[in-house]
């Protein structure tokens, strides 16, 4: 009787491993003598879920240029057909379902992400043959991984940059052999690469703030599953020996001791079969787990254990590169070496499945009971700052399924106020939007929410400050007193009269991004808009400098001016004001000369050599996905053939710019008719010290190397010097067009040592004081060279303007208070 049943199981499997090919078998070319082509990498991905029992296949989204995102599911029939009870299961274990957590028994889940970083191609690559050693029925050794592990795979991250980089080489690619020397062209990519995504973003650095596509659909899923293991699958210099866990310090404090033991334990297998194999290899040096953004990171602090692994290679590879020991590095060995990680990150979550789940339960019980982490009970933001920036930052907490509330009663206490930057007495007012730290995601909470980095060490490699609060300029305060009395969240609502049919004006406060996108909606329309240099009131109602206003009498000429008017509104989401008089109670009248009128810039962003790619990338997004507004990129090579009277504003972001004389005086020429030049961080080094240009030549006051040197402490030493990245307080002259609607204190993300001192002839309108508030990693060798500097300033030159940027405002798209001060640049200063 026994064998009726077992026999039709067996001759499905045994169809199904007849019907299953190898990529070897699949593909058009020789697994890992050519770089695959997405298109095919997915059709594999497809091939393997449509012949093997062990695998389901959901694609999840699209990326800007269309390609499939996609993430396979493997696991043992049984598993696969319980997989939306093991994922409430896990959800249940982190609290953030209702029921009773799942017992130790069950599934390790497992998640693996290839090729964050496009040209990273071998990883991707990689993913088919761990995919195929996985779902194959005949491999026994897997499949008995597979009964105690549930594996997602998700086969390339970044599928436009990885197509970007695998379609370059290929038409770089020598026949029939590829040429292994590192100076031929074929190990030389062009701007921008392969490593970013359409927009030129760095997709490793996008998990916590999520403002690229690819982050946002991958989000649901990766919190659908909450693995335990989260592998992300790297490449690096072509002459770096093979890295994986143990991770490198500084560790962020909140990790756990159970993720840095159990990372140990990964390494000494991965470690075991490169012995066996004679690999070399490299551990707990380089990879920090600090910037809480990455593919390692992010997982952890949503209680997997995150890990990164880096093969030597990248784009510079391409399929076989001469290396420094005179050795040749194949594209065969990096999936080797990528294939063998991958599979022994299974095999040991598969032997201590019970371990990893006890422990995942672990993570999570303290956040919900009265050992929360870290020194904050709770966050408070205010309810008064701007509905916009509100809106964006709850959007955050709903992607990261983070609780929030709003007060019941107004709270005085004890804490930290962010716009004040130091600790002392926080109040609330009632119907503030508070998230409190005991709460399923309360290490995230912390993690993103906490004034001061918690260093272990300060020798990383990335952003050391990113507070949430200092990020989207909002007024908020970090509270030690426990909240209990709040009740669900109601966003404000803009309070303001029914609009009359035909008012005499339509007003707008100029507060944050809504009311940008709201002046570009308008113009598209044709309609005329004027910015208030003073503040005003009107019908009992004040008006900040740069508020908008839309007269009848500016408009008149425009047809249906009050359905346009109010179309503009509903596309940019913002509640108008309106006014039946052009009297002021306070300050100036509608008619007043200090109503400026606005006019539609015509924007040029250079892009291409010379540029930097992801900054680049943040303007362009800037652009076409926060304020939505026309912009034409222009290569810097091609600006000198440019007709600059054809556009208002031109943007030279970050970079290594060459500006011969005879350019830099048609620019000048330009700027005295009228044009508005914006330059950005390294761009200003173009124009600092040259004629015509007030800024001076950055200042570098390094203090000296103190002290007996040590040989082996020169990484440590050399960190004296450096700024990875760290917020500052802003000094700003708020009567200034630059800085209208900016929270005042401003604080800034400075992420370079380039220090410009306020120059004579301009309008300093961000600056540094003597003594600067410094939140973050500075190098002691440097903090002082800060002090009195520019931040951001204006320069007059006959009819235009130059406005000066230290720092990338838009920096990774996720520094929102910095949203606003581009816009004045592009609107406000004319």
């Amino acid at each position: 009787m026994r064998l009726v049943f077992l026999l039709p199981c067996f001759l499905v499997v045994l169809s199904a491993a007849a019907q299953l090919q190898t990529p070897d078998q699949f593909l058009h070319h020789t697994y890992g003598a050519q770089f695959t082509r997405h298109h095919e990498l997915v059709a594999y991905v497809r091939h393997v879920a449509a012949n093997s029992p062990r695998v389901q296949l959901r694609e999840y989204g699209r990326t800007y240029e269309g390609r499939p995102l996609l993430l396979a599911t493997v696991s043992s029939a049984q598993n696969l057909a319980r997989a939306e009870a093991i994922q409430t299961g896990q959800r249940r274990a982190a609290g953030l379902a209702e029921g009773a957590p799942p017992t130790e028994e069950g599934p390790a889940v497992v998640w693996l992400s290839f090729s964050v970083h496009g040209n990273e191609a071998a990883a991707a690559e990689s993913s088919m043959g761990v995919l195929h050693a996985l779902a194959d029925p005949t491999n026994a050794r897997t499949g008995v991984w597979l009964e105690n592990t549930v594996v997602l795979i998700d086969p390339t991250v970044n599928p436009d940059g990885y197509d970007r980089y695998t379609q370059w080489y290929r038409g770089k690619a020598h026949a029939p052999a590829p040429n292994a020397d590192p100076n031929d062209w074929a190990h030389h990519e062009p701007w921008p690469t392969g490593r970013v995504n359409h927009y030129g973003f760095d997709l490793n650095r996008d998990w916590a703030w999520a403002t690229q596509v690819e982050t946002q659909q991958r989000l649901p899923q990766y919190h659908a599953w909450l693995p335990h293991i989260h592998a992300d699958f790297h490449e690096q210099g072509i002459d770096a020996p093979y890295y994986f866990a143990p991770a490198a310090e500084p560790f962020h404090a909140y990790i756990t001791d159970f993720q840095g033991a159990f990372q140990q334990k990964l390494g000494a297998n991965n470690a075991k079969y490169f012995d066996e194999r004679g690999w070399l290899y490299f551990t707990k040096e380089v990879f920090d787990l600090l910037y809480p953004s990455y593919g390692d990171t992010y997982p952890t602090f949503n209680g997997a254990v995150g890990m990164t692994y880096e093969q030597g290679g990248s784009g510079r590879a391409g399929r076989a590169v001469r290396i420094a020991t005179g050795d040749t590095l194949t594209l065969a060995d990096r999936i080797a070496h990528h294939t063998v990680t991958a599979l022994s990150t299974v095999e040991v979550a598969a032997a201590n499945a019970a371990e990893l789940r006890r422990n995942f339960a672990r993570y999570f019980a303290p956040q919900a009971g009265k050992d929360r982490p870290g020194k904050y009970a709770s966050y408070v933001v205010a309810a008064d700052n701007p509905a916009g920036k509100l809106r964006q930052l709850t959007a955050l907490l709903d992607r990261h399924e983070i609780r929030y509330y709003q007060l019941e009663e107004k709270l005085d206490g004890n804490g930290f106020d962010f716009a004040a930057g130091k600790v002392g007495k926080v109040r609330g007012a009632k119907g503030d939007l508070v998230i409190p730290a005991r709460q399923p995601m309360g290490t995230l909470v912390q993690v993103l929410f906490e004034p001061v980095t918690a260093l272990r060490d300060s020798l990383t490699y990335d952003i050391t400050a990113w507070s949430l609060p200092y990020a989207y300029g909002l007024r908020a305060y970090a509270s030690t007193n426990e909240i209990d009395n709040y009740a669900p969240y109601r966003p404000p609502v803009a309070v303001a009269a029914p609009l009359p049919a035909a008012p005499y004006a339509y007003l707008l406060p100029w507060t944050d991004l809504d009311a940008a996108r709201f002046l570009g909606e308008a113009f598209r329309r044709g309609l005329r808009v004027r910015s208030m240099d003073n503040p005003a009131t009107y019908g009992g109602r004040a008006y900040p400098r740069g508020s908008l206003v839309l007269s009848r009498a500016d408009n008149r000429q425009v047809a249906d001016f009050d359905a346009k008017v109010r179309a503009a509104a509903d596309a940019a989401a913002v509640t108008l004001q309106s006014t039946a008089t052009g009297y002021a109670q306070t300050g100036a009248d509608l008619g007043s000369s200090v109503q400026r009128l606005l006019t539609a810039p015509r924007v040029l962003l250079a892009g291409g050599t010379g540029t930097g790619v992801n900054d680049f990338g943040y303007l362009w997004h800037y652009f076409e996905q926060s304020l939505g507004y026309p912009v034409t990129v222009v290569a810097p090579e091609r600006l000198r053939r440019v007709t600059l009277a054809d556009y208002d504003v031109v943007i030279l972001p970050n970079g290594r710019y060459t500006i011969s004389d005879n350019e830099r005086d048609r620019l000048q020429t330009w700027v005295r008719a009228g044009g508005t030049l914006i330059a950005l961080q390294g761009a200003l080094r173009a124009l600092a010290g040259e004629p015509g240009f007030a800024l001076e030549r950055p200042k570098s006051n390094t203090a000296p190397a103190t002290g007996e040197q040590i040989y082996a402490e020169r990484e440590r030493r050399s960190i004296g010097t450096n700024n990875p990245g760290a917020i500052f307080r802003v000094d700003l002259d708020t009567t200034h067009p630059l800085a209208y609607g900016l929270p005042d204190p401003y604080y800034t993300l400075k992420t370079g040592t380039s220090r410009f001192a306020r120059p004579e002839g301009i309008w300093n309108v961000g600056t540094l004081p003597d003594d600067p508030t410094i939140i973050g990693f500075v190098g002691d060798r440097v903090r002082d060279d800060f002090a009195d500097g520019l931040v951001f300033g204006v320069e007059n030159a006959g009819r235009g303007h130059v406005v000066y940027l230290t720092d990338n405002p838009v920096y990774r798209g996720f520094w929102e208070a910095g949203k606003l001060l581009l816009a004045n640049a592009l609107f406000q200063v004319n």
